[in-house]
């Protein structure tokens, strides 16, 4: 697990080797649906989290943004969770980790398919799509794309209906039908419910609708609050305060023989406005210096170099920034572990030819091409703590 002592050294620049990756294989947030599908005797599943016991009836209640780090600080406003921590990771009160980069598409497909980044294929919030040469934003998916090309793999809910599993995913109607839900949350049946209340309410429903269930529920307006006020905000803890009951309402609820897990997609921390924390690739020669495309987001970037000139990007990079991210080349960043253990051919050219990784409270924004993206109070993405840490707390009937 990510140690706190990682962050004491400084290297100048930062050694590649020095960036923790995640937890694959043993406690990130893929890991996380075959253990339980594993405990439910689904075929081919794997239970790689060891510290969690079997039950019958699992539920996950993904809450977006909801960092470990972010929940620790603030047990005033989330108290029914905080009682919680001791139960995280099976009792073990420690948190597992989202995946490289810590953002919404990836971490969703990662859940969803039980696989790291590098074989599901969404490695970022933007990527190159090496068929097009185009900038494909994974959490909008636009432009459009196949998904079943984009993600070819079954989800775990496909897997474990195959199986005779009850799954349910229960989230806003909004999402029933995006490419995102398609590719990763496909399997079971989609129910859609506008409040968090009645997400909760159905999701206890459904766990008690089969002798083996599985089902998912997901809540994303912290992530939202996080985004445009900075998570020690009043919006924020406010949602926080929401959430937290949220959570009581459905532990509440479980029927006999279940299993509640609250985890999150990823953790957040706020960025100042200014010149030293927001570094504009924009106005920035030296970085723009042969780059074809900039893609990722402002703490997990991905750099597509014009043809030729990707040692030269590399070196500018590294040069520029390597005190504040830890820059590296694709096959420095794969061999890292940074997206996992494999990395399927499909998915290797949608990786930059240079990825930065920020270890200080720094963003590289795009404020002309990511006007929206560069104007955020918090972010996330990189492999640090506050990012990178999500609960495991769990709650049994």
């Amino acid at each position: 697990m990510i140690q706190p002592a990682t962050w004491d050294s400084h290297p100048e620049p930062l050694a590649v080797t020095s960036a923790p990756p995640p937890e694959y294989g043993s406690g990130s947030l893929a890991d996380l649906l075959p253990t339980l599908a594993a405990g439910m005797a689904v075929p081919g599943m794997t239970a790689a989290i060891p510290e969690l016991t079997p039950a019958d009836r699992n539920c996950v209640f993904l809450i977006d943004g909801l960092g470990w780090e972010q929940l620790r600080a603030h047990p005033e406003d989330a108290p029914f969770m905080n009682s919680l921590l001791g139960s995280s990771r099976g009792g073990t009160g420690r948190p597992i980790t989202a995946g490289y980069p810590a953002t919404t598409a990836t971490s969703l497909a990662s859940v969803g398919t039980g696989l790291p980044p590098g074989a599901h294929g969404l490695p970022g919030y933007t990527v190159r799509n090496p068929e097009t040469g185009e900038l494909m934003n994974q959490l909008r998916w636009n432009p459009w794309t196949s998904p079943r090309v984009w993600q070819p793999y079954p989800t775990v809910f496909q897997l474990a209906q195959q199986a005779g599993v009850h799954a349910a995913q229960v989230s806003s109607p909004a999402f029933e039908n995006t490419p995102l839900t398609k590719v990763a949350l496909s399997g079971g049946t989609f129910l859609g419910r506008l409040t968090g209340e009645d997400r909760m309410d159905l999701a206890a429903g459904q766990l008690a609708a089969g002798d083996r269930s599985l089902v998912y529920t997901y809540y994303a307006e912290l992530d939202g609050a996080g985004h445009r006020f900075g998570v020690d905000s009043d919006t924020w803890r406010g949602q926080l305060m929401y959430v937290d009951r949220l959570v009581q309402r459905l532990a509440e609820q479980l029927p006999p023989r279940s299993a509640l897990y609250v985890t999150a997609d990823h953790g957040m921390i706020d960025v100042p406005f200014d010149e030293e924390h927001r570094i504009d690739f924009d106005e920035d020669w030296e970085l723009r210096a042969g780059v074809a495309l900039l893609g990722g987001e402002g703490r997990a970037r991905h750099v597509y170099a014009v043809p030729g000139a990707e040692q030269d990007v590399l070196t500018c990079w590294r040069e520029v920034l390597g005190e504040q991210f830890w820059v590296a080349s694709r096959d420095e960043a794969i061999a890292a572990g940074w997206f996992g253990p494999r990395i399927d051919e499909r998915v290797y050219d949608r990786i930059g030819d240079v990825v930065a990784a920020a270890r200080d409270d720094v963003l590289i924004i795009a404020s002309e091409r990511e006007p929206k993206e560069s104007a955020m109070v918090g972010n996330h993405g990189s492999m640090t703590p506050a990012e990178q840490l999500v609960p495991l707390l769990e709650v049994r009937s």
